[in-house]
């Protein structure tokens, strides 16, 4: 029987890579997102090119309403979620402090910390309820170093971690495995996101070394989640070859 996994933030990047993976690879899945349209073309390729089963989910994790009426529409054969994979996140602007945005903050806090949580919260209840499941939250090198100016992104990639050592604590006697992917930089929407659609800006922050790609990050998510039962991995961090921390870089020159 295949195993049923909802990813959040399924629409483009890593989510959507991971999707497609796990769903070449025997899972059954349960796509979320804002975009509606992404979330219907994923769903047709995936359908298409696998034998996979698709559910979708179309809300804003922003909205801890909205997340629960989405949990609570699943129909009964996709209310059994054997693993959760929080993607969903963003970083929005590259300032100090004492300049930042009050809006970037929000979006980051909200989706990164709170939309997490919002989920989590859903998902593991039914988790408990049958004693076991598997909770992935994608962090970042950003949850284990901090940068200048990525003050806020940074403290909100902390959090999730410090988060998935508390689910691990909490649900440890429930038989629920917690994982955490930190990834370095990898060439998605992530840069083009930060930098609020400046092309030419996000471009800059892949040249002269090879980045990560999306498939680079759902291959080590199909490697946590496909471990036996006894096994869980807790914590990964992957890095491109050429990034050792999360500003130090080997740059090859024009």
């Amino acid at each position: 029987m295949k195993k049923i996994v909802l990813i959040t933030g399924a629409t483009s990047g890593i989510g959507e890579a991971t999707a497609m993976l796990l769903a070449e690879n025997n899972f059954n899945l349960i796509i979320t997102g804002r975009r509606q349209d992404r979330l219907n073309i994923l769903k047709e390729k995936i359908e298409n090119e696998t034998s996979a089963e698709v559910y979708l989910l179309h809300f804003d994790i922003r909205n801890p309403d909205q997340t629960e009426h989405a949990i609570k529409s699943l129909p009964n054969k996709w209310q059994k979620i054997d693993i959760l994979i929080n993607n969903a996140g963003l970083a929005v602007g590259l300032s100090g402090v004492n300049n930042g945005v009050l809006d970037d903050w929000e979006r980051m806090i909200d989706t990164n910390i709170k939309g997490l949580l919002y989920i989590t919260r859903l998902v593991s209840d039914k988790m408990v309820e049958k004693g076991e499941g598997h909770i992935v939250n994608i962090s970042s090198i950003a949850g284990k170093e901090t940068y200048p100016m990525g003050n806020v992104y940074c403290a909100t990639k902390h959090a999730v971690q410090s988060l998935t050592q508390g689910m691990r604590l909490d649900f440890l006697k429930h038989g629920i495995k917690v994982s955490s992917v930190c990834p370095g930089a990898v060439n998605t929407e992530f840069s083009l996101v930060r930098f609020k659609g400046n092309e030419g800006q996000a471009e800059k922050v892949y040249e002269g070394f090879t980045p990560l790609d999306a498939h680079d990050v759902a291959e080590t998510i199909l490697f946590v989640v496909s471990r036996p039962r006894h096994v869980n991995i807790d914590d990964v961090l992957v890095m491109p070859t050429d990034q050792a921390f999360s500003r130090d870089f080997n740059r090859k020159k024009p």
